[in-house]
């Protein structure tokens, strides 16, 4: 099938990263502070609605300390960072801001409730609802990530699209395998790693996103076993 939602939302980042690199000499640094700290804040509170969906406290601890373990040893910041300076290169991008723009804002659209059950809702009844609210959100948030972080943010894209066109059609593949049981567990899975990076927006703790993003993974290998 064809992911139609993620293709929207696609656009969506784009639209909004463009609005928000046209604004970026316009808006004051006190302006574009407060923004951040008001989106860190959101994304704390969505972290912890998700985290607490949790059914299995033991299968989410171990998902987030093998994940963490597993994405050390493969290196997957080091890898990313390579992947977007690859990326700056190829764009002929000057902006100071482009890696940690595109690295923060697909860790923000990819990791989140609304990434995994919109992706799901669509494979497996067809409805877009979900994502396509979704959409709406991260264009406004690309806006105020661009301001800040410049055109990195627009390739956010990118990822979003792979991931969550790729959730769409396993899902829609696979759909016997994902009881309510598998979704909340994985919900509460990003809900961990979506409080990690409201601290990272609210310049609380610079904490390796991209080295726990393996407990997604792992999560739902752990769940199938023993549940």
């Amino acid at each position: 099938m064809i992911p139609i939602g993620s293709l929207v939302n696609a656009a969506a980042i784009i639209g909004g990263s463009l609005i928000g690199v046209m604004l970026h000499s316009r808006f004051p640094e006190r302006i574009r502070q407060i923004v951040f700290q008001g989106l860190g804040l959101c994304t704390l509170v969505l972290g912890m609605q998700m985290a607490l969906k949790v059914q299995d406290t033991i299968i989410l601890i171990f998902s987030i300390l093998l994940g963490g373990i597993i994405g050390e040893l493969l290196k997957l910041d080091t890898l990313f960072e390579r992947l977007a300076r690859k990326l700056k290169k190829m764009t002929g991008s000057t902006s100071a801001g482009f890696i940690d723009g595109i690295i923060t804002a697909s860790l923000i659209f990819c990791i989140g409730a609304m990434a995994i059950i919109g992706s799901f809702e669509e494979g497996i009844h067809g409805n877009h609802t979900v994502i396509y609210t979704k959409s709406i959100l991260d264009g406004f948030a690309s806006i105020a990530l661009a301001s800040t972080y410049g055109i990195g943010v627009l390739f956010s894209f990118i990822p979003v699209l792979l991931y969550q066109g790729s959730l769409t059609i396993f899902a829609s593949s696979f759909q016997e395998w994902f009881s309510p049981l598998m979704i909340a567990q994985l919900t509460a899975t990003g809900g961990v790693l979506i409080i990690g990076i409201s601290m990272i927006l609210l310049d609380v703790k610079k904490i390796n996103l991209s080295n726990l993003l393996p407990s997604l993974g792992i999560v739902i290998l752990l769940t199938a076993f023993f549940k």
